[in-house]
Parts: C-alpha cells; sequence; structure tokens
C-alpha cells in the first residue's frame, strides 16, 4: 500500500512536470525506492516504464498543440523534447504516422465532415497511441498507462 502511494506521487510529479528534464533518480527519490526497484515496480504498477509513460503524455500534449495550429518545431521544445527531430521519431513511433501525417488526416477528416475543425474531425486519427486527438485525453478504451507501452 505505501508503495502504491509512493509511486502514485511519483506519477503526479511526471504529470505536473512532463515539459521538463525528468530522471529517474528524480522519481525513485519521490518514492523513497533505489533507481531499479522504482523502474521495475513502475513498470509492474502502470504497465509501462516511466520514461515511456512520461513519453506518451508529451505526444498527448503535443497532438492538442498541433490541432491548434502550433508549428512542429515550437511543439517539439514546448512539450520537452530536445528539438523537432527527436519529437517526430517518438510521435511516429506512438501514433505510427508523422506530425505532419496527423495534420494532413486531421484536416482531411474536417473536410470530409462538412468544414468541421481540424480537432473536430481527428478522432481516431492517434493511430497505435489510443488517445482522443480532440483533447489529448487516452480514449474511453485504454488507460494512460496503456497508452504509452506503445510510446
Amino acid at each position: 500500500m505505501k508503495q502504491s502511494i509512493s509511486l502514485n506521487a511519483a506519477r503526479a510529479f511526471i504529470e505536473a512536470h512532463f515539459d521538463e528534464p525528468v530522471t529517474l533518480a528524480q522519481l525513485a527519490a519521490l518514492s523513497a525506492l533505489s533507481v531499479s526497484r522504482f523502474a521495475t515496480v513502475f513498470r509492474q504498477q502502470y504497465g509501462s516504464s516511466p520514461y515511456r509513460y512520461l513519453c506518451g503524455l508529451r505526444i498527448q500534449r503535443a497532438q492538442t498543440l498541433l490541432l491548434e495550429g502550433v508549428p512542429g518545431s515550437v511543439v517539439a521544445t514546448e512539450v520537452g523534447f530536445f528539438d523537432q527531430s527527436h519529437f517526430g521519431r517518438h510521435f511516429k513511433r506512438c501514433c505510427g504516422m508523422t506530425p505532419s501525417m496527423f495534420i494532413a488526416r486531421a484536416a482531411a477528416n474536417a473536410a470530409r465532415h462538412g468544414g468541421a475543425s481540424a480537432a473536430n474531425g481527428a478522432g481516431g486519427l492517434s493511430g497505435a497511441s489510443g488517445l482522443n486527438s480532440l483533447n489529448g485525453t487516452p480514449t474511453a478504451s485504454r488507460s494512460a498507462s496503456a497508452i504509452t507501452s506503445s510510446c
């Protein structure tokens, strides 16, 4: 029980600071565990490594910003990636498409659905990630921890 509470504190820290550099040492310290034990227990509890969980949160936010028209280069640094290339690689791994393909499909869906906004026309475009492209939240069928396992 105590371990679960300390993991919740680490997860809350990740969620609050996903756009900043976050280290395993920081998270382990919050949980009062060694780095290796923290990584093992986090994976067991949430179904993915702490890094994949962090990456999934960054991609969720990135999808929202992209649909709002924010340029990819700005999105990359805004959500905590080193640069646009780093962001693009992770986005493609998580979503099964590049950020520009994501935007193009959202626009095509919007046009096909009678001129709805790109955000409203993008539902289901996030590929393997299981993200709701409208607001960057997990779809009903998958939890946040499950999303990040494909990231």
